[in-house]
């Protein structure tokens, strides 16, 4: 029997109106991904990688086409059930790292999990736990401004994944860093993917993290160019930059 998809998404398309220009941005991109998946979506700029990130994360919606999330159509959904389902079953990590710089690494952590765990059917996990999960058990009281940019983005992959989201959408995670450092932030990724059961999603345009994923996606000009399965998933320290 075939697993049932997280994502069902089908002839997602997508256009911007710059004044009287029409820029479209995806074109009809069918598309399934399944519960515990690691996948990186690869693509130069301007290949839609961002936009199909933001439509699965219900930031943004297409212009046609649909997104079905479990049994709930994204592409349907109000406001309001739409926030919903990004406190409940979302997590994010962005190129920037967006840290309170008032609160340590274990407070920015407990903000997240403190919200999930008034939220009804949500069990999020230990702040301290996921940390540790990330390599950062021993900075749990620094603040952001005395950890290195590798380490505020392992902060940041904690306090997305300790709600224990079903998805975790990360745009360009290790944009911003050197390489031995995003080997670092990587490591971390596919720890909590291994750990977690998490459906992890990467976009960038850096082709040699492909070699760590499940599965690679390769976006060009809108649309899906190749979709290929990894047989042999490699550790993020022997991928080759």
């Amino acid at each position: 029997m075939s697993p049932t998809p997280l994502f069902h998404a089908r002839g997602l398309a997508k256009v911007y109106r710059m004044g009287q220009v029409e820029v479209p941005a995806l074109r009809g991109v069918d598309l399934d991904l399944f519960p515990g998946e690691f996948v990186v979506i690869l693509g130069p700029s301007g290949s839609g990688k961002s936009t199909l990130l933001n439509i699965l994360g219900g930031l943004d919606a297409p212009t046609a086409g649909s997104v079905q999330f479990k049994d709930h159509q994204l592409t349907e959904a109000s406001e309001t059930e739409l926030t919903r389902y990004r406190r409940e079953h979302v997590g994010f990590v962005f190129q920037f790292y967006n840290l309170i710089p008032s609160l340590t690494a274990l407070e920015n952590v407990s903000l997240v999990t403190a919200l999930a765990d008034s939220t009804p059917g949500m069990k999020p996990a230990d702040p301290a736990e996921t940390l540790r999960l990330v390599g950062l058990g021993d900075r749990l009281d620094n603040f952001p401004a005395q950890l290195s940019g590798g380490e505020q983005q392992r902060v940041a992959i904690a306090r997305a994944v300790a709600k224990r989201p079903d998805v975790l959408l990360c745009d360009e995670p290790t944009g911003a860093l050197d390489v031995e450092t995003g080997k670092l932030v990587l490591a971390a990724l596919q720890r909590a993917n291994r750990e977690l059961g998490t459906l992890t999603v990467i976009i960038t345009h850096n082709a040699s993290v492909a070699g760590m994923a499940d599965r690679v996606l390769r976006l060009r000009n809108g649309a899906i160019a190749s979709d290929e399965r990894n047989s042999t998933p490699v550790a993020p320290d022997a991928l080759s930059w």
